[in-house]
């Protein structure tokens, strides 16, 4: 098919600096879980973007010196020339597809700990980082501010030797450089102190000794807040950020301009929407002549021609989209935009920051598996036989082992019990702002209408004398999972004695389906997750008195991982919910809740009309284990193979599910090694 004509203008090739970027697609600096620890992984990972027809494509934040170590973050690095070859790997993939490759330099003062390197901590005062960690940072004196400069200028020298285009000064999310701008913590008495032109003097002599040590082959971005905090989301407050930028406007190549509050830059879509960030745009691109970068968790289109016509950015910048789907340009270009897979903001691409492993993805199964088990996200081998397959679900898990076995060739047949498709996304898109999770269900609903191999059957809840009567070859069962209601989680590892009265015990299964209970409701939280929250916040708006218990010290506290905890709570609140920290349910008799203390287990109790239990999920089973059954006894029109996936194997996140049908497919006919399933990446070493 053809482009639109409406998107040409996307595909304009933008000068920068000395370089050209082929299209306005800019995938920004993100980080990946992998860095200088999987340097393989992430460069295949980076490559099949610039396949994908990002005409830029950045890594994450690359630590200049021993003093900016971030473990146990994996990050980038550029110390020294070992690790040069690491990079070559990503720019050499980036070149081969028509791309750019940028490479934003890091130090990260005293929000750096060092527990590798053991160096003190360096930064525009003696001050704690921020981190939680017990250490606090030395005031940066006249030597370490030339020693920095030297380091920056060396990484941007072995930068460009490893095939950099675009080489960056990060001076913005609160690291040393945006310490160095903040008047608030910047109460040095020398010549890089106090007034603005002190605190803004060491961004400049970067820029410019960076510019001098790339030479007329890369060019230098610059990553900068044009905000300072303290307005509420999508009402800037400046300061003088403007007034900085506008001195600073003409000096580098490129401004990649983000915001103080990055909760709110990359906010989940339950509270910040697409092109959330052009209110702190509006006066970015009057006061420079260059190119200008931002974000917005761009997946429209029209949304992004909109922003470059309107004169708010020259570049499209993403993060979180280009993961979703690093064939995002293509598909535009090839005038396929239905089959973008969306971003839905769920912030799962982010908690591999957060909790140190690689990069996945929610709407991408292949994210972060490209190297280590070849996957590409577009691409996947023909089918290995003439078997047929039939699907018992068609919840997420269901859902894309149809898609990807169907991409295969094989013969599919999914059978959902209910009439609309989706399961557990369906439901949970909607609960309070999680709509834009029914993308899930909707991308692939979009392709299995394609599939002239593929057959939906809806509202057939499938027996076993259904599954032998089909006569398939391979029956995967992705019936889901349930909620309990006995109070088995984390805290309390045996159900609630004695037992609660069944008609006031809710789960969520029970609210998603429109059973609500009346009164002052407490909604019990072992899950930690979303979950909890958007229960409390839907009976809130329901007008039930809500009381949020949880026995953590958080509220939604696996939330940290994904960037919205502080939000959740803030809804809460706002929204009139009750919250009760650090306490776990004991008992409940259908007036008196006796809740206890997670530390010393002191009981008091609270008065209530019902209770929602979130605490775990027991996978729906039964099916897997009679057709197995059926196996064994050699019944008439068995399978070769049933297996289990998604939930109904271990309920998990949405993400594990997706992934769960995507690894199926992909196995079908295929010899697995479980010893050894998928390469190791490691990092380059020298001996002696």
């Amino acid at each position: 098919m053809a482009r639109d004509p409406r998107y040409d203008i996307l595909f304009e090739p933008v000068k920068i600096g000395p370089v050209t970027a082929k299209n306005r697609f800019y995938q920004v600096p993100h980080c990946t879980g992998m860095g200088w620890l999987r340097p393989r992984m992430v460069a295949d990972m980076r490559g099949i973007k610039a396949e994908g027809g990002w005409g830029v494509v950045c890594t994450e934040y690359c630590s200049i010196h021993q003093t900016s170590d971030d473990t146990p973050y994996p990050t980038h690095a550029l110390w020294n020339n070992d690790d040069i070859r690491a990079h070559a790997l990503m720019t050499d993939q980036v070149h081969d597809h028509g791309g750019l490759a940028g490479v934003e330099l890091w130090h990260g003062g005293s929000r750096s700990p060092n527990f590798l390197s053991r160096e003190v901590s360096l930064d525009v005062r003696s001050m704690l980082g921020g981190t939680g960690d017990p250490i606090q940072s030395r005031a940066m004196d006249k030597q370490d501010i030339k020693d920095l400069r030297r380091w920056h200028r060396n990484a941007a020298i072995r930068a460009k030797e490893a095939g950099f285009d675009i080489v960056y000064v990060y001076a913005t999310h609160h690291y040393l450089l945006d310490n160095f701008l903040n008047p608030k913590l910047n109460n040095r008495r020398d010549e890089y102190g106090g007034s603005q032109e002190n605190r803004m003097r060491l961004v400049r002599e970067l820029i410019e000794e960076t510019k001098e040590a790339v030479g007329d082959t890369c060019a230098v971005a610059v990553r900068y807040t044009t905000d300072d905090g303290g307005g509420k989301d999508g009402t800037p407050v400046h300061g003088d950020r403007l007034e900085i930028f506008e001195a600073l406007a003409e000096l580098p190549d490129l401004w990649d301009v983000n915001i103080w509050d990055y909760s709110y830059e990359m906010g989940v879509s339950r509270f910040v929407k697409e092109g959330a960030l052009e209110a702190y745009m509006a006066n970015v691109k009057s006061l420079t002549s260059k190119p200008v970068v931002t974000v917005g968790r761009f997946t429209s289109p029209d949304t992004m021609v909109s922003q470059v016509k309107r004169g708010i950015v020259d570049f499209v910048g993403a993060a979180r989209p280009s993961i979703a789907d690093p064939f995002l340009p293509k598909k535009v270009e090839e005038g396929r935009p239905e089959d973008i897979r969306e971003c839905i903001g769920c912030n799962i691409c982010y908690t591999g920051d957060s909790k140190h492993y690689p990069i996945r993805c929610t709407q991408n199964p292949a994210m972060g598996e490209e190297w280590r088990r070849g996957w590409h996200p577009e691409k996947i081998e023909d089918k290995g036989s003439d078997a047929s397959v039939l699907i018992v679900g068609g919840g997420p898990a269901g859902l894309e082992a149809a898609r990807a076995l169907g991409q295969r060739g094989y013969a599919v047949m999914l059978a959902e019990a209910n009439r609309d498709l989706g399961g557990r996304v369906t439901k949970e898109s909607a609960l309070p702002g999680l709509s834009e999770w029914a993308r899930v269900r909707d991308y692939r609903q979009t392709q299995l209408d394609k599939m002239m191999n593929v057959e939906v059957f809806r509202e057939s809840r499938m027996k076993l004398d259904d599954i032998l009567a089909v006569g398939a070859d391979h029956v995967a069962i992705a019936t889901g999972a349930k909620w309990r209601r006995d109070g088995f989680g984390v805290t309390l590892q045996e159900s609630i004695s004695p037992v609660m009265p069944e008609e006031q015990v809710y789960t969520p299964d029970d609210i998603m389906d429109g059973k609500l209970p009346k009164g002052k409701t407490l909604i019990y939280d072992d899950d930690g997750f979303y979950m909890g929250s958007v229960i409390a916040e839907k009976l809130a708006f329901n007008g039930n008195e809500v009381v949020y218990m949880t026995p953590a010290s958080m509220v939604s506290h696996w939330s940290v991982n994904n960037a919205e905890q502080e939000r959740v709570h803030c809804r809460l609140d706002e929204v009139g919910v009750e919250i009760v920290l650090n306490k776990y349910l004991d008992s409940f008799d259908g007036m008196i809740a006796k809740i206890a203390c997670s530390y010393t287990d002191k009981e008091t109790e609270i008065a209530v009309d019902s209770i929602v239990m979130i605490t775990s999920r027991e996978p729906e089973d039964d099916l897997y284990y009679q057709v197995q059954q059926a196996i064994k006894s050699k019944q008439e029109g068995v399978p070769k193979s049933v297996k289990r996936i998604g939930d109904a194997e271990a309920p998990a996140i949405i993400a594990a599910a997706i992934y769960a049908g995507h690894k199926y497919a992909r196995e079908m006919d295929r010899e697995v090694n479980n010893d050894h399933s998928a390469r190791q990446d490691r990092v380059f070493y020298q001996e002696g």
